[in-house]
């Protein structure tokens, strides 16, 4: 095994012919541009590859990798050609395995756009201990879930410290506005993972489980937005909020493998803001029912996405309030540009990608929050015209 400082490669994207791995490709060949670090596509096929190449504008000499997960052979390769691979080939449940599995075993650091909960539960269990021996540092929901979500309540709680000493024990993320639009993957990802708990109920309650990705550590019951509500604290009413399922699960682990620091009995949840009055409660309803069927009739397919226009035109905009008991509250707020899971997300796991060049952090099966930290808000905040602000 190459010595991984010495490797040929410093990122490798893998699924770069699909939708979002593209994207990705396309970030990395235009904001890199005669820059570091040293990339390079992998997928199925190499005359896609050169195609998408060619299409995105990227250099001709972009180096190209035919790898495939049903191959393990070729995903040792990819692994020990790269310090980091960054993949977007999902559903992970079907094709995510033998990628982590050969990053781990050669120690190279590993971004994924994953939010299958009980997928990353079994990894967790399966490679955890594998990964530090390793040394390698596995980034699981390294797009819009779970990272404006994750390093949000990270930032708010380094504010709480500073302003009032402790850390918030209830934090609310409340989506305040967000424009964009699911893509095939993200579809099949839930399709799968209902599949996977018809044939395995044991998955069951790492699904319903704010903890299900903290092994050996429950704290306590905590709010869990599934209801309607009115917010004194906003003046608006509150839906539920179709990613708090995975990105509750990512902040908890976070603050689990940092050690508690938002303290052992923290409490967190999410809700998408409407507005105030009766029409705001009719939102809240409607939104509530729609989430059981997000989809629709018909689910957009693997490899579909939005337009350009559309990811050029969407944003998101999270606000994240910590309350003390004695009535102290700090809030902390998140904006992004482009459409949230696509055009901010593309840029998201590229920058983790860059972020992890320079991390020390032992290894881990872990989060963004947990091993970058700081270190990928300023990056975020430099690169990918996200922000980051406390406000009054």
């Amino acid at each position: 095994m190459t010595d991984k400082a010495n490797r040929p490669h410093d990122i490798v994207v893998y699924g770069a012919t699909g939708y979002t791995g593209r994207l990705v490709a396309e970030y990395l060949a235009h904001h890199y541009q005669g820059k570091s670090p040293k990339w390079a596509m992998a997928g199925r096929s190499a005359d896609k590859l050169a195609e998408v190449r060619d299409l995105i504008g990227a250099p001709t000499d972009t180096p190209l990798i035919v790898a495939n997960s049903d191959d393990p052979a070729s995903m040792k390769a990819l692994a020990e050609s790269a310090r980091v691979v960054i993949t977007t080939v999902g559903p992970y449940q079907l094709y995510g395995e033998p990628l982590l599995k050969a990053c781990v075993e050669a120690g190279t650091d590993y971004a994924d756009l994953c939010g299958e909960p009980a997928w990353m539960r079994q990894m967790i269990d399966a490679y955890h201990e594998a990964a530090k021996a390793s040394g390698a540092r596995i980034a699981f929901s390294s797009g819009f879930d779970s990272i404006p979500f994750d390093l949000g309540v990270l930032m708010l709680q380094k504010e709480a410290l500073k302003r009032h000493g402790s850390p918030a024990p209830r934090v609310k993320g409340r989506v305040r506005g967000m424009q964009g639009t699911f893509s095939g993957g993200t579809a099949a990802s839930l399709t799968e993972t209902m599949k996977a708990v018809a044939k395995n109920p044991k998955l069951i309650p790492i699904l319903q489980s704010p903890f299900g990705l903290t092994p050996g550590f429950e704290g306590p019951r905590q709010p869990m937005g599934l209801i309607p509500e009115y917010e004194d604290s906003v003046g608006k009413w509150a839906a539920p909020f179709i990613m708090a399922t995975i990105n509750t699960k990512n902040v908890h682990r976070t603050n689990f493998l940092l050690g508690h620091p938002y303290g052992a009995d923290f409490k967190y949840d999410e809700m998408m803001l409407t507005s105030a009055g009766e029409l705001g409660e009719k939102a809240a309803h409607a939104i509530g029912e729609m989430l059981k069927n997000p989809f629709g009739a018909k689910p957009p397919k693997p490899g579909e996405g939005p337009s350009p226009e559309e990811r050029e035109n969407g944003f998101y905009d999270v606000l994240f309030i910590g309350e003390w008991p004695d009535g102290t509250a700090i809030r902390y707020g998140v904006k992004g540009r482009y459409d949230p899971g696509y055009g901010s997300t593309s840029r998201m796991i590229a920058e983790t990608g860059i972020a992890l060049l320079s991390c020390t952090a032992d290894g881990a099966v872990a989060t963004p929050g947990a091993l970058l930290g700081e270190a990928l808000v300023q990056r975020l905040s430099e690169h990918a015209e996200i922000t980051f602000a406390l406000e009054d």
